[in-house]
């Protein structure tokens, strides 16, 4: 049984009807605590925020990194719309969607509350 199926059984065994998982939302939420919680990606985004804006080849030569192991945590992060790039000639510049980051927080600091 899977987690999620087990915790429906438990809210309708302890008699919470009202209390529904989405699963889309379920997953789309974990993605975004998975790419947000990996070590690296934390540097990454932490060097991205004290740089305002800067490129890959920027990133990968200050932290050290693989170009490739660079590029492929940088998707990651795009495509949970952590950061947002931008073309500028041959290079891309990443910054913080700091919307999107702000959200995330509210949204974490809801759930402990409660």
């Amino acid at each position: 049984m899977l987690l999620w199926e087990n915790m429906l059984k438990m809210t309708r065994d302890n008699k919470h009807p009202n209390i529904q998982i989405d699963a889309t939302n379920l997953n789309y939420c974990s993605d975004i605590m998975r790419a947000i919680s990996h070590p690296l990606r934390l540097k990454i985004l932490s060097f991205i925020d004290n740089e305002k804006k800067t490129n890959v080849n920027k990133i990968y030569n200050t932290l050290k990194l693989e170009q490739s192991i660079t590029s492929q945590h940088l998707k990651i992060l795009r495509d949970n719309e952590l950061v947002i790039s931008e073309r500028e000639g041959k290079y891309i510049f990443y910054r913080i969607n700091y919307e999107k980051i702000i959200h995330v927080n509210t949204v974490i600091n809801q759930f402990y509350q409660k």
